[in-house]
């Protein structure tokens, strides 16, 4: 159970002005500390809303994740994107920045204490101090029937960081290139233009998307399972705010065995983006950024 799971907010009079997001495995309930304090303050497209906009999309984009390798592709505000597995059990690792400022990234710390350790549909990806506003909804997930197995895994993420030639070096004394981390910092660097140096300073913490993972009973540390997904499978996101997103399909393929080499077998991944109807997100906004006024009590 998670028991800081946080949703949009509490309903008020006025059905079409609220928001009505308690999507999740288990929400927190009307009235309850996270809903009456944050509710109203980063107000999100209720759940009706957002399935009636997924009923009617229009494709305008889509790429493919090569094996091993990441790609990095903006989303518009009001437009949802979709990872896709096509070949075979394939984990990717995500990073979201806002298109027009990259010092504003997924937080990922904070999302795991906002709504739980693994996410699914309605959960929301929170962006880090200032700003602190949700960037991105989940709205479709078609692993969420996995929940919690035997083991007390599940899928989606957000405790592992990602894979990176730095703990590699450590642990096995060589030096690996594909890396999560390593091809996200290629991907933004290309997408953007920036030398590889400048680049690697945002990437951050990610989404482990497709991923199943758990904490050990006894010792509470961090393990990873093959992932379930199969091809045709896929997570849908909304986006909140316009997104410079990059995604890298993992060196680990369903992460079941081995990791950070070229040893697992791995697959690519497919990104596409949709575009609603206008008519029916009418009125919708992107999230303010935290209204604090950052004075930190010298003011």
């Amino acid at each position: 159970m998670h028991f800081c799971r946080l949703f949009g907010g509490t309903k008020g009079d006025d059905e079409a002005h609220t928001y009505d997001a308690t999507l999740g495995r288990g929400g927190a309930a009307q009235g309850t500390a996270g809903a009456d304090v944050f509710g109203r303050a980063i107000a999100i497209v209720r759940r009706r809303v957002l399935q009636k906009a997924r009923a009617e999309l229009s494709e305008v984009a889509e790429l493919t994740v090569p094996p091993r390798d990441a790609k990095a592709f903006e989303v518009p505000a009001g437009h949802f994107f979709r990872i896709v597995s096509v070949e075979g059990p394939q984990v990717g690792d995500l990073n979201l920045w806002n298109a027009h400022d990259l010092t504003e990234r997924f937080y990922s710390g904070k999302t795991r204490a906002l709504h739980g350790t693994h996410l699914t549909t309605g959960d929301r990806l929170w962006s880090t101090f200032p700003t602190l506003r949700p960037m991105a909804t989940i709205t479709h997930d078609t692993l969420d029937w996995y929940g919690w197995d035997e083991d007390g895994a599940g899928v989606h993420d957000i405790i592992g960081t990602r894979c990176d030639p730095y703990t590699n070096l450590l642990l096995k004394g060589t030096e690996y290139h594909h890396c999560c981390h390593s091809n996200l910092t290629r991907a933004l660097a290309a997408e953007r233009d920036l030398p590889l140096e400048e680049a690697e300073v945002h990437v951050h913490d990610v989404m482990n998307v497709f991923m199943c993972t758990g904490y050990t009973r006894d010792t509470h540390q961090y393990f990873m399972k093959a992932s379930p997904v199969r091809p045709g499978d896929f997570i849908e996101f909304f986006a909140e705010i316009d997104l410079l997103v990059a995604l890298s399909a993992c060196p680990g393929g369903d992460c079941g065995a081995s990791h950070s080499d070229d040893t697992a077998k791995c697959y690519p991944l497919d990104v596409e983006v949709h575009r609603p109807l206008e008519r029916v997100l009418i009125g919708w906004q992107s999230p303010p950024p935290n209204r604090y006024s950052r004075s930190h009590g010298t003011g």
